[in-house]
C-alpha cells in the first residue's frame, strides 16, 4: 500500500510517499480501504515533534480515515465487509487502507460523503463533548465561539445551533464569517476590525455571554475571559493562535467564572462508551440535515505537506482532507 512517512521530525516538507506492506490484521480489528483521510493542526505538531503524544520513528501521520471496509477480524461484530464506515487511529491515517480497532470504527449514513466522513470525528467529538459534556450548555444560553470559521470553530458554531444556543460567531475575515453565518451563527464579529469586548458588550446588553468556546488562545482569550457573565464557562480547546494565555485568578472569582480545559483524546481511552454515544448523536443530526460538514479543500495523498501547511496558515474553513483516488 501507499503511505505517507515521517522518517524524522521535522517540517512536513521532509514527509514521504512510500510503498509500505499492508498492516496485518487482528481479531478485533478491521481493515479499511481508506477514500479519504481527515487532515488536523495536530498532523503537523506531531511530525515536527511538538505534540504530546510522539510515536516512534518513522511512522505515518493521521487519526482520522473514512472508506470501505475490506476485511474483519475473527471477533469482529456489527460490522460487515462492504460497510461504509469512518475510524480513529492513533497514527497511520495518510495511507490507502488501515487496521483500525472495531471500537473506534462507526459506520457512516448513505447521504455522507467518504472527505466529509474523513473530517468528521475529531472536529465534530471534540465540539460536542466540550459543549454538552464540560459547558453543560443549555438551550438559549448565549455561545462565542472564537475561530469560527476553522476546523473545530465551524463545528462549535453547528452544534451550538443545534443545541439551541444563540451563537456568536468571531473569526478574522468577512468571508470566513459567512461559512460561519451559513451554518448557524446568529451574530458576527470579524476580530480582524472590530473590538471583541465592545461588540460582546453591546449584543449581550452588558450581561456578557455564557460559554466561551476557545481553540485560538492569544489576545482573544483575554478579551473573551473578560466578556463572559456571571457564571461563565470558559471552554479550552487548543491555542492554534500560538500564544498560550495565562489566567488572572482574580477575573474567575469575582463572576463565579470557570475555566475548562478539554481534551477529546482523553475520552477515548477513559470513557469510550461516551465517545460512542456522543457519535451516536452526531452522525443522528447529520441523517437529519442538523449538521453538514464543511471541507474547504482536498488534496491527494501525495500532497500531505501541502495540506498541513494550509491548516497551518489558519487559511482553512473547516475542514481539509486527503484523497487517495478510490
Amino acid at each position: 500500500m501507499r503511505a505517507i512517512v515521517c522518517n524524522a521530525l521535522g517540517e512536513p516538507e521532509t514527509l514521504s510517499l512510500e510503498t509500505l506492506p499492508a498492516p496485518a490484521l487482528s481479531a478485533a480489528q478491521v481493515r479499511i480501504h481508506i477514500h479519504a483521510a481527515g487532515v488536523n493542526f495536530a498532523d503537523g505538531l506531531m511530525v515536527g515533534g511538538t505534540y504530546q503524544e510522539k510515536p516512534p520513528l518513522p511512522f505515518t501521520p493521521g487519526f482520522e480515515v473514512a472508506g470501505v471496509v475490506a476485511e474483519v477480524g475473527a471477533a469482529v461484530t456489527g460490522v460487515a465487509v462492504g460497510d461504509r464506515v469512518m475510524g480513529l487511529v492513533s497514527v497511520g491515517g495518510y495511507a490507502d487502507e488501515a487496521v483500525v480497532e472495531v471500537a473506534n470504527v462507526y459506520k457512516i449514513p448513505d447521504m455522507m460523503g467518504f472527505e466529509a466522513a474523513a473530517g468528521f470525528p475529531i472536529a465534530y467529538g471534540t465540539s460536542h463533548g466540550a459543549l454538552d459534556w464540560r459547558a453543560d450548555l443549555k438551550q438559549g444560553e448565549t455561545l462565542l465561539v472564537l475561530g469560527a470559521a476553522g476546523g473545530v470553530g465551524l463545528t462549535a458554531v453547528e452544534i451550538g445551533h443545534a443545541m439551541g444556543a444563540r451563537v456568536i460567531a468571531a473569526a478574522s475575515s468577512p468571508e470566513k464569517l459567512a461559512v460561519a453565518q451559513s451554518r448557524g451563527a446568529a451574530h458576527l464579529i470579524d476580530t480582524s476590525s472590530e473590538d471583541l469586548r465592545a461588540r460582546l458588550k453591546d449584543l449581550t446588553g452588558g450581561r456578557g455571554v455564557d460559554v466561551v468556546y476557545d481553540p485560538v488562545g492569544g489576545d482573544l482569550f483575554d478579551a473573551a475571559l473578560r466578556s463572559t457573565g456571571w457564571e461563565g464557562r470558559m471552554i479550552i480547546i487548543g491555542f492554534a493562535g500560538g500564544k498560550i494565555p495565562q489566567i488572572p485568578a482574580n477575573l474567575l472569582l469575582v463572576k463565579n467564572v470557570s475555566a475548562i480545559g478539554f481534551y477529546w483524546g482523553s475520552y477515548r481511552a477513559k470513557n469510550p462508551a461516551r465517545v460512542r454515544a456522543s457519535f451516536e448523536t452526531l452522525l443522528g443530526w447529520v441523517s437529519e440535515g442538523k449538521l453538514r460538514p464543511h471541507v474547504s479543500e482536498s488534496f491527494a495523498l501525495e500532497d500531505a505537506a501541502k495540506a498541513i501547511r494550509v491548516l497551518q496558515s489558519r487559511k482553512a474553513t473547516g475542514k481539509v482532507v486527503l484523497t487517495t483516488g478510490r
